[in-house]
């Protein structure tokens, strides 16, 4: 694959990366810290900087603490004293450019704020010809902030970070916490250098170049490589210069950069976390709360009430079946319609259920927010109040929504065709019982008006301790009996046939719940959860991973 294959592919991988990044940083808006979307924003405003400027250069940057050599060791690799202005200070007060091939250098280093060049004549590698920037840069631990401040803007800025460290501080843990660890991410791009090497009895380099690696390691730069060095003897120093022309030769130090930066914030923002599975008793429990918090059994109970009620009414005695009119209907007390009333409007019409107490606002809001914690379980703070307060609004509209959905559920309380059955033959009883009771008075009745009684007539022949019984009293015992033991078996009846209808208007009931739950809490925080999904995959394509 040639070079400027490499590097196109190269460009579109970084293309991927900030894409991902930016539609991370869309979808975690308000849900992520302020100061890491602002975080996002400056790195995709330095990345798009960066490309429009030049891509043939690669800006390699030295930092260091006071003292590490850092001008000495550009002198070295430069083959010229150009750093020797600054040694008459005690630290470098501004940045210093050697520049290779300036040809479209010049916008690049405006970029950078660097305005103190020099433009070098000497090839920086034999027989190469490398479009190179290299900067000498302030004291990273200086006095002075505003030296320090830009050795720390330009460590967000150069594409190739080397990081030069004396025997004396190399181990110092302000360097490492401070300065090298925030960028443990840009290992492709870094390259630690362990100068004044010259000052160390000769068996003593190795032991300090593997401290300083395993101290790297603990930053998080695991296989950066460490080059030992020495600005004063020359030691190290072709090793380090030809590092450095193959970082330029292959042109890729910039994008690798960039893609660092991504995948550096990418995996600050992986502390949002991924949202965990929820159980579907996780929405039973829910839907249990809420059903009992909107009063499905009592809407039941008076389901199986007003069916006992009325069929009592209609198959009872006629004689005392009135008195069960004088008792309120259980549904009607509560504003709902025995039957589905087509007319009706739940939007309009209200249940007169009582308002939810204390108690039941109670159930309601455990039932919501133990489900919203179920939803925020593994997911970082941001994402958890969004879906809180999902659950808060839920939570102000349940009461009425679930008294809507009682008043439009069907709760299947209509009569039954043998209502009608049972209310004849009761009637029937009772006319039998109310002529065998007139026929037996007549004997009575009308010789007192002068008129002949009339002779009862008796049962004759049917074999049984009713024979020479008259006929008008057995009419009369039998209706009566007949109404009593209708009236009984119209109340068993009733009573199984309202449990029937309890538990079928439970369920539909139920479904309704289930609706209001599903719309209301459900839904909108299972959208915060797909969001946060979304982000989460955005994230890991971010920092380079798969799906």
């Amino acid at each position: 694959m040639s070079d400027r294959d490499e590097h196109g592919r190269s460009e579109r991988g970084v293309d991927a990366l900030l894409g991902a990044l930016s539609e991370a940083a869309e979808l975690g808006a308000g849900r992520v810290p302020q100061a890491e979307l602002e975080a996002v924003r400056r790195i995709t405003a330095s990345a798009g900087e960066r490309r429009a400027l030049s891509s043939e250069h690669t800006v390699v940057g030295f930092f260091g603490a006071t003292g590490s050599g850092k001008s000495s060791l550009m002198n070295a690799l430069a083959g010229e004293a150009i750093a020797r202005t600054h040694v008459r200070r005690p630290t470098t007060s501004a940045p210093l450019a050697a520049v290779w091939n300036p040809r479209g250098a010049s916008a690049l280093l405006d970029w950078l704020q660097v305005s103190d060049r020099r433009i070098m004549d000497r090839p920086f590698a034999p027989g190469q010809e490398l479009s190179l920037i290299v900067l000498d840069l302030p004291d990273f631990d200086s006095v002075a902030l505003e030296h320090r401040a830009i050795a720390e803007r330009l460590a967000g800025q150069v594409d190739v970070l080397v990081w030069v460290v004396d025997p004396q501080k190399y181990a110092d843990a302000v360097i490492h916490r401070d300065f090298i660890a925030p960028l443990a991410t840009h290992a492709s791009v870094t390259t630690a250098v362990l100068n004044q090497v010259d000052r160390l009895p000769p068996d003593e380099v190795g032991h300090v170049v593997e401290s300083l690696r395993g101290l790297l390691r603990g930053d998080g730069l695991d296989g950066v490589q460490v080059l030992p060095v020495s600005a004063t003897t020359g030691a190290g120093i072709d090793e380090l210069r030809t590092r450095i022309a193959r970082f330029a030769a292959e042109r890729k130090a910039a994008s690798e950069r960039l893609a660092a930066d991504v995948r550096g914030i990418a995996a600050r923002l992986e502390h949002a976390g991924v949202p965990g599975s929820l159980r579907s008793a996780d929405v039973q429990a829910l839907e249990r709360g809420l059903a009992a918090a909107a009063g499905v059994d009592a809407v039941a109970d008076a389901v199986a009430g007003s069916y006992r009620k009325r069929a009592g009414q209609v198959t009872g005695w006629p004689l005392t079946a009135w008195v069960l009119r004088l008792a309120p209907d259980p549904l009607r007390r509560l504003h709902l319609a025995a039957g589905r009333d087509r007319g009706r409007d739940a939007d309009v019409h209200r249940t007169g259920l009582p308002p939810m107490s204390a108690a039941q606002r109670a159930q309601a809001g455990m039932a919501v927010r133990a489900y919203a914690d179920a939803a925020a379980s593994g997911l970082g703070e941001g994402w958890s109040a969004a879906i809180h307060e999902h659950a808060g609004d839920a939570l102000e509209s349940l009461p009425s929504e679930l008294d809507r959905a009682i008043a439009r559920t069907d709760l299947g309380a209509r009569g039954s065709w043998w209502w009608p059955v049972l209310a004849a033959l009761q009637w029937l009883a009772l006319i039998v019982a109310v002529l065998g009771g007139v026929w037996l008075l007549l004997p009575i009745l009308l010789p007192l008006w002068g008129m002949v009684a009339p002779v009862l007539p008796q049962l004759e022949g049917t074999g049984s301790w009713l024979d020479g019984w008259p006929v008008p009293l057995v009419g009369l015992i039998g209706g009566l009996l007949l109404g009593v033991v209708l009236g009984l078996v119209g109340a068993l009846v009733s009573g199984a046939v309202g449990a029937a209808r309890r538990a079928r208007a439970r369920r539909r009931l139920r479904k309704q719940v289930h609706r209001v739950a599903q719309e209301v809490v459900v839904l909108p925080i299972e959208g915060e959860r797909a969001r946060a999904r979304e982000f989460a995959v955005a994230v890991r394509r971010a920092a380079g991973r798969k799906r």
